[in-house]
């Protein structure tokens, strides 16, 4: 398939909605969402409550925003009490179709229908077509990110490959033996698998196939970007998502931004009184998606970014989200996993040894690094320590031990995120 045939159309007609269609659209949406949320009697009727708000008091997209907001972290506490996720889902839970578990630990339920977590847009805009054969490197494990994403390229009608993540060796043998010509996952770990073929003397371009790659859970430099795109002679687009939304907003062949997903409201707020900020200005990604089995309203992601509304080359009329330029919280994103310095601390005081502590999040050559530096006053068994800190937060970090006459300030925050995004 020629690079033009796979940059150009639409997946459906909601991607080209005039303003006046698409705000029409969206408040039924929604309209529909807080309609059975409000039914349901659980956390959405306490949260409107407790602002002093009934159902009657959002009669339109002017009044959304008194809504307030649901924060990601309150979703721990609040889905271990009482049934139905303590509330939060508006069916039962043998009604879903799937049920995960991402690190805090928080349930994401998938629930019934085509595509659910509406990815299949977002593909076909990445330049996915019928019959590509696509290897998955995401997991297929409790985390919903494998499954999420494979669902909608069967709708759109590719093969995959549930290849999962690691296994570098293997990855390699699938990516030349078989004709694989999409590629999602981690850009970092296209990457890796890219400069371990050439260590093997594989030429990138001569024993691959591969046009197009699908990459998330992590920021994608524009070096990263590029270096790959011209290694392996194919296009890369990035998309935006979390395991309790699903699609949020996508990259298309012109690039400028990513755009809003059909399948979600997007605000962008200021982070502390959660009105919508004017265009251009940065704030926090505020979301509800149309789902009415799971409604979260006005959930927000704690992520930072800024809205673009030039028209878009691709004839694309939604909203474009910038770039993800940060983080409200202390919440550090890395390799796909959320690290929350509370978890963190959980572990840390299994260990009577670490007087202090602190995570370092860097990226040298677009790979993202976890370092833990710990302050001892004794021995301690790093291995187990280690493998404590995986078990909790799905990731390995490289220890640091500070030295004689190291130390930690009282004041230094207990995560430290210096990735640096060209």
């Amino acid at each position: 398939m020629t690079l033009a045939e796979r940059m150009s159309g639409v997946y459906h007609d909601l991607e080209t909605m005039s303003p006046g269609e698409r705000a029409e659209r969206t408040w039924n949406r929604l309209e529909q969402v807080i309609e059975v949320a409000w039914d349901n009697g659980g956390e959405f009727v306490t949260r409107l409550d407790g602002a002093g708000l009934t159902l009657s008091d959002i009669g339109s997209l002017a009044d959304w925003a008194r809504v307030p907001v649901l924060r990601k972290k309150e979703l721990i506490e609040m889905q271990s009490h009482g049934p139905r996720m303590g509330g939060l889902l508006a069916c039962e839970l043998g009604d879903l179709r799937r049920i995960y578990q991402s690190p805090g630990p928080i349930f994401d339920p998938e629930g019934q229908g085509p595509d659910y977590w509406g990815w299949a847009e977002a593909f076909h805009a990445a330049g996915f077509r019928k019959r590509d054969v696509v290897q998955m490197t995401f997991s297929y494990h409790l985390t919903p990110a494998g499954l999420m994403l494979e669902e909608p390229l069967r709708e759109i009608g590719c093969a995959v490959i549930p290849a999962g993540p690691g296994n570098t060796e293997k990855q390699l043998e699938l990516l030349t033996e078989l004709p694989v010509t999409g590629f999602v996952g981690m850009a970092s770990y296209l990457r890796i698998i890219a400069d371990k073929a050439v260590s093997k003397g594989l030429d990138l371009k001569r024993d691959f196939q591969l046009e197009v790659a699908f990459v998330a859970a992590e920021r994608l430099s524009s070096s990263l970007r590029s270096g790959l795109e011209h290694d392996f002679g194919m296009l890369i687009r990035q998309g935006y998502g979390t395991a309790d939304l699903g699609c949020i907003a996508y990259e298309c062949p012109a690039l400028g931004g990513m755009h809003v997903s059909n399948r979600c409201h997007v605000e962008i707020c200021d982070p502390q009184t959660h009105e919508p900020l004017p265009m251009g200005e940065t704030g926090e990604v505020v979301v509800t998606p149309f789902s009415t089995q799971y409604p979260l309203v006005r959930f927000a992601t704690g992520d930072l970014s800024y809205f673009v509304d030039e028209p878009c080359d691709c004839g694309r009329t939604s909203l474009r989200l910038g770039a993800i330029v940060g983080r409200v919280d202390d919440t550090a994103k890395v390799k796909g996993q959320f690290i929350y310095p509370a978890q963190v601390a959980e572990v840390v005081a299994l260990f009577e040894q670490i007087e202090r502590w602190q995570v370092l999040v860097t990226n040298p050559r677009g790979q993202d690094r976890l370092e833990l530096k710990l302050k001892l006053s004794g021995a301690l068994d790093e291995d187990a320590f280690a493998q404590a800190f995986q078990a909790k937060c799905k990731l390995r970090p490289v220890l640091t031990v500070l030295g004689a006459g190291e130390d930690l300030a009282k004041e230094a925050p207990a995560l430290l995120d210096k990735r640096l995004f060209e």
